[in-house]
């Protein structure tokens, strides 16, 4: 973590959010500590006043009517704290609660959840300090904010639980102590601001938003390969197809095919008297494909850049009025269509990856050796991987079924529409990590087609992506142990390794990013 950023609630870009969630450390602006008093002065007010308020002298959910006295509100909040506290299943991974960890700061420095200023630097002491609450991944369903894992956050903050510290788990009393921390009593609010929100959907989501990214950029590379491989046309790219449908995505991602293609020898080996009309549709519909998972994928990553700089737990502190208002913002609606959104694009990633691969294997539609070997029959070749990426593909489909069109009613139906954001947020990751090893058989099989064209070449930026590949695996002659290779592959494309140092500017999703 040697990047510390510092961060000015509600005008955070998603490039920052992206450093967080690979190791950046944070601090934040100063000028949001004004804000921060203001709030936590008019819930001062409204206890000294006595009337009830929700959140702040009252029970929740379905207890709402229930008053809670002044004497006992201390009581209340850490009650409510304890209670929720209720998460199972396996920890979350250290770098998705650090995101949440810094979105839950970010929204509670805007001055409209009424919380001390104390308690705002203990967050970001934490952060900055590595201590890491163990949070089980499993109890949220979007709505009412996602309570069970921001209470296992917020019990660490008030000293019971456990956390990774420098990635050693521990008791949150021996966490505290190692880094010189002191727990908190909380105040009049300041337990439900702390568990009330969509940071866990959120942090979950961006985090499954820039590995598809990643992902997708990398497919776009193996891609072109594939193209080279079986010697395919690239005048489906050419830029008049793309610009009289005037699709974004789909023109950006032609110029890159078109880019990364630009003067190989192996195209120009058959630019002239090749029998073949037209490439199958997984050669020439990428522009088409992978250009509508990139529009896909800025939408959804529009929106989470909007949702991890709002404010979305509940009450609301106004400080130019002095009320707190009671709402709905921690229901995660717009996070749980973003992260199907998401799921259906790195979905169709991997699919049309793996058809291309399938193509590859295929003498009949390549027109190279009989699953990628010199010697079929006595070799198996690629047999076993493409079966690999398709049964991971199949994984895939299954896991994209919408979670938002799912709703369960909670809290004695108090809470009767849930958003299901946690779920469909939750499965990116591993999404995506299925999507990444398809690419990676794809990059094994693109080279190893490309090398039966030999003495013939690529591009340059192609073939600098075959030179990252064989430093690392071989040239497949005879049948070996698979495995270490496609470990291999995928490390190189969850890595970004792939487009690394490309010439060629390959496209994202961050929302100033639209060429």
């Amino acid at each position: 973590m040697s990047t510390t950023l510092t961060l000015l609630p509600g005008h955070v870009p998603l490039a920052q959010w992206r450093q967080i969630y690979r190791g950046a450390n944070v601090r934040l602006d100063a000028s949001a500590q004004a804000a921060v008093l203001r709030s936590a002065q008019v819930v001062d007010a409204i206890v000294a006043k006595g009337e009830p308020v929700y959140g702040i002298n009252t029970g929740f959910g379905k207890l709402a009517s229930v008053r809670i006295e002044r004497e006992d509100l201390e009581t209340l909040q850490r009650n409510i704290v304890l209670s929720h506290a209720a998460g199972v299943g396996e920890p979350m991974p250290a770098n998705v609660v650090r995101l949440m960890m810094a979105l839950k700061l970010t929204s509670l420095a805007q001055g409209a959840s009424g919380i001390r200023p104390q308690t705002l630097a203990l967050l970001e002491a934490m952060l900055q300090k590595d201590v890491v609450p163990v949070v089980p991944c499993q109890g949220s369903v979007g709505a009412s904010g996602d309570l069970a894992p921001l209470s296992h956050l917020a019990s660490v903050m008030i000293g019971v639980g456990e956390a990774f510290v420098g990635g050693v788990r521990m008791s949150a009393e021996a966490a505290f102590e190692q880094a010189g921390l002191q727990p908190l009593v909380l105040g009049a609010k300041e337990g439900l601001a702390l568990l009330n929100g969509t940071q866990y959907s959120t942090a979950y989501a961006l985090a499954g938003l820039f590995e598809i990214e990643v992902v997708f950029q990398a497919a776009l590379v193996t891609g072109a390969l594939s193209v080279e491989a079986a010697k395919g046309s690239d005048t489906p790219f050419d830029p008049r197809i793309h610009s009289i449908r005037g699709q974004r995505g789909q023109i950006a991602t032609a110029a890159v095919l078109r880019e990364l293609m630009q003067g190989s020898a192996i195209r120009e080996s058959h630019r002239d008297n090749d029998v073949r009309v037209q490439d199958p549709y997984c050669l020439r519909c990428q522009p088409q494909v992978m250009g509508a998972a990139l529009d896909v994928m800025r939408q959804a990553a529009t929106t989470l850049e909007i949702e991890a700089n709002g404010v979305s737990d509940n009450p609301l502190v106004f400080t130019d009025t002095g009320e707190a208002l009671s709402g709905g913002n921690f229901h995660a609606e717009p996070v749980a269509f973003a992260a199907d959104m998401l799921a259906m694009a790195v979905c169709e990633i991997g699919s049309i990856s793996e058809r291309r691969t399938a193509m590859l294997v295929d003498p009949a539609l390549s027109g190279l050796p009989a699953f990628l070997t010199p010697k079929p029959g006595l070799n198996s070749g690629f047999m076993i991987p493409q079966v690999t990426a398709a049964a991971l593909v199949s994984e895939n489909k299954q896991r994209a079924y919408p979670a938002s069109v799912d709703s369960i009613p909670t809290s004695a139906n108090q809470e009767d529409h849930v958003s299901m954001a946690a779920h469909g947020a939750r499965r990116l990751i591993a999404m995506a990590e299925n999507a990444a090893n398809v690419i990676g058989i794809e990059l094994l099989a693109a080279g190893q087609g490309c090398d039966f064209h030999a003495p013939l070449r690529s591009s340059s930026a192609l073939e600098q992506v075959r030179s990252t590949l064989r430093a690392q695996v071989p040239t497949l002659v005879d049948d070996r142990y698979f495995h270490p290779d496609m470990v291999a592959a995928t490390a190189l494309v969850r890595a970004g390794a792939l487009t690394a140092g490309l010439s060629v500017q390959l496209p994202g999703v961050d929302v100033t990013d639209k060429a």
